[in-house]
């Protein structure tokens, strides 16, 4: 983050394709604009942009009072989801006699396009642009170049025939706008390139591609399903009352998870005063399904393992292969969140499996508590993680 007198030399200058003022402090969309240009980094100047809160066009301070709360809406920018991928991005509060200053420094993204609510931002010089077909073909030609994670590296083995466009049709209208689809004259393959699930340069889906929209993933990655059991007791080693490998595209087998906890969570009537009485579930679903979504979201598809599901009488296990991924820790995991597919935690969150980034666990743990079961219990390895919920007392 810039020093006072960084800041202060960066005060002299008009805005620019790095720096973007305003006096504004609740203009949400005008935010996250700046931040996904920032990130898209068009001209690739591969240094930070920022967002300078408070300043007037002349690069006059406007004499805001930074609050906490103006700090913790623009650090939301990142967690809120609606700019994918993800930005890095940092906030400071700068104090001059004049009135404060908010700044947001928006690191370049390793995986452009970066896009909010399904534009892609740029900068062109110091005003806010979308981009055209050309300057998005630009920005992903330069995310191949700096491919990091499984997700978005190449299939090579697979062609667009084993893709269900239909599917990626119906997605594409659910996280692109209506006029940039109506406008749009590109081939197939470079409108799935510009959402990372194709590899132009190697003209064939990335593996993000073959997990959302294959017709067969696990020809390609064979340990990409559920293995779900319902035993009659608590013990593994009993006869289960019904069980399936959950397989296909994630789109499916998603649903299909939602459908077996819709019809698997029982609820009994409850007194909660003497007159009135309330239904109250043995597992909150909301919970249940945060946990079970975190599973198919971070778990390693390089694994021949599959995602495991197990629902006792007492309890209901979740195992995900690979453990714990970039800076999460045992110790940190409840307020720490690192990305090891970045795309299908994209896709998601688009289509609302995933409420916000970085806050699934605590949201399970209260739901929990506020239903009156114990709370989910963790166990990591360097291979597994695996979740325990416990069922909620009689």
């Amino acid at each position: 983050m810039l020093t006072d007198e960084q800041l202060k030399v960066m005060l002299a200058y008009i805005e620019s394709d790095r720096i973007e003022h305003t006096i504004s402090t609740k203009d949400t969309d005008k935010f996250s604009e700046a931040v996904c240009a920032f990130a898209n980094d068009l001209p690739n100047h591969r240094q930070p942009g920022y967002l300078l809160v408070g300043v007037k066009n002349d690069g006059g301070l406007s004499g805001l009072k930074v609050t906490d709360q103006l700090l913790q809406n623009l650090a939301d920018l990142r967690s809120a989801g609606n700019i994918q991928p993800l930005p890095v991005l940092s906030v400071a509060k700068f104090s001059f006699p004049e009135g404060d200053v908010a700044v947001v420094e928006v690191l370049p993204s390793d995986l452009p396009p970066v896009r909010y609510k399904g534009q892609v931002c740029i900068r062109v010089g110091p005003r806010k642009a979308i981009a055209s077909e050309q300057e998005e073909r630009i920005l992903s030609e330069r995310r191949v170049a700096s491919i990091r994670s499984f997700d978005v590296s190449p299939c090579p083995e697979a062609s667009l025939d084993d893709l269900a466009l239909g599917i990626f049709e119906a997605y594409r209208r659910e996280v692109v706008t209506p006029d940039i689809i109506q406008s749009n004259h590109r081939p197939i393959e470079e409108q799935l390139a510009s959402l990372r699930f194709f590899d132009l340069r190697r003209g064939c889906p990335t593996f993000a591609g073959i997990l959302l929209f294959g017709n067969n993933p696990r020809f390609y990655l064979p340990g990409a399903y559920v293995q779900y059991l319902r035993l009659p007791g608590t013990e593994l080693t009993e006869i289960p009352e019904d069980q399936a490998e959950i397989s296909g595209d994630l789109l499916y087998v998603m649903r299909e998870l939602d459908m077996r906890l819709r019809t698997g969570i029982h609820a009994t009537l409850r007194h909660v005063s003497a007159l009135r009485e309330k239904l109250v579930p043995d597992y909150p679903e909301i919970a249940v399904r945060e946990l079970l979504m975190n599973a198919v979201m971070h778990r390693t598809y390089e694994s021949n393992t599959p995602i495991r599901f197990y629902w006792f009488t007492d309890r209901i296990e979740i195992q995900s292969p690979g453990g714990l991924y970039g800076e999460v820790t045992a110790e940190n995991y409840l307020t720490r969140n690192s990305y090891r597919n970045p795309v299908i935690a994209e896709t998601m969150k688009a289509l609302g499996y995933v409420n916000r980034y970085g806050y699934g666990i605590q949201r399970a743990q209260k739901l929990l508590s506020d239903n009156g079961n114990p709370p989910a219990e963790f166990v990591f390895d360097p291979h597994t993680i695996a979740v325990t919920i416990r069922r909620r007392p009689e």
